[in-house]
C-alpha cells in the first residue's frame, strides 16, 4: 500500500524544518540560512483564502526584510490553482525539478555490512566536507537537524579518516527518510551509498518503519538507478521557482 501523497508531503517537510518559520494563511514560510532550499522558501501547504497577489506580495515582503531571496517551493499534491502562472507573470523562473520516491520496505533486500553512526556533530562536517559545504551552511545544516523531535540515525563509511560516503535517515511513526546520501567524487561505482542505504533501512525497519521515501533531483540517473533496486517509485515531483537577480 502506497503513502498518500499529501501525506508524503507532509513528512518531508517534518524532516526538514528549521527553527525558524512562519504560517500564513495555509502557506508554510521558512527562513533558515542554510544551502537547502526546503529550509528557506514558501512552501504552500494547506487551502487558503487571500487573494494570490497579497499574499506573494506578503511573503516577498517578509524574505527582504531578511535578507533573504523569495523562493517558492511547488509541490504537485499541494500547488493552489493559479499560483504557478502568478509566479511566472511576476519573474519568477522555474528551477530544480525534485523527485519524491516512496518504497514498501524489504527486509530481504537490507542485507550488508554495518557502517559507522558518527554523533551528529561529527557527521554534519564529513557530509559538508563531500559536498564542499561552506562552513556558515554546515552550521545551519547541524541547527535545523539538532532541533528536530524525531529519531535519526548517522551513516558513514569512512577510508584512512576521511568519508567517503555518508547518509542519513529520520524516523516518524512507520516512515523511516533518507537523506544527504553522498559519496566522494572518485569512490563511486564502488556500492557505498548501496551499503548506506541498506543499513539506514534496517536501521528504520527494527524501528518500527514499514515505509521509506526520499528526494532525488531530476535528472540523477546514477541515484535513481540506485533507489529503483531497493523498490522506490515516483509518488510526485516538486521544484522552485525564483527571480534570476536574486538567485537560488
Amino acid at each position: 500500500m502506497t503513502t498518500g501523497r499529501r501525506r508524503l508531503e507532509e513528512l518531508t517537510l517534518n524532516s526538514s524544518a528549521p527553527p525558524g518559520q512562519l504560517l500564513y494563511d495555509g502557506w508554510l514560510l521558512r527562513f533558515s540560512p542554510g544551502k537547502a532550499k526546503r529550509a528557506r522558501s514558501v512552501n504552500p501547504v494547506y487551502a487558503s483564502t487571500l487573494p494570490l497577489e497579497e499574499k506573494v506580495g506578503h511573503c516577498e515582503r517578509l524574505y527582504r526584510e531578511r535578507g533573504l531571496p523569495a523562493i517558492f517551493r511547488l509541490s504537485e499534491p499541494t500547488m493552489p490553482d493559479g499560483l504557478e502562472a502568478c509566479l511566472a507573470a511576476r519573474g519568477y523562473g522555474r528551477f530544480d525539478t525534485t523527485q519524491v520516491r516512496e518504497a514498501a520496505i524489504d527486509p530481504a533486500a537490507l542485507a550488508g555490512p554495518e557502517v559507522g553512526h558518527p554523533r551528529l556533530e561529527e557527521w554534519f562536517d564529513l557530509v559538508g566536507s563531500l559536498r564542499g559545504s561552506p562552513i556558515a551552511q554546515r552550521a545551519a545544516h547541524l541547527a535545523r537537524l539538532a532541533a528536530l523531535p524525531l529519531p535519526m540515525r548517522t551513516a558513514a563509511i569512512l577510508e584512512d579518516g576521511a568519508a567517503v560516503a555518508t547518509g542519513l535517515a529520520i524516523l516518524e511513526g512507520e516512515h523511516v527518510g533518507l537523506f544527504d546520501v553522498v559519496t566522494r567524487e572518485g569512490c563511486r561505482r564502488r556500492g557505498l551509498a548501496s551499503t548506506i542505504v541498506a543499513a539506514l533501512l534496517r536501521w528504520g525497519r527494527e524501528g518500527g518503519a514499514m515505509h521509506a521515501y526520499l528526494q532525488v533531483e531530476e535528472g540523477n540517473d546514477p541515484a535513481i538507478a540506485l533507489y529503483d533496486r531497493f523498490g522506490f517509485t515516483l509518488a510526485y515531483r516538486y521544484w522552485y521557482r525564483g527571480r534570476p537577480q536574486e538567485g537560488p
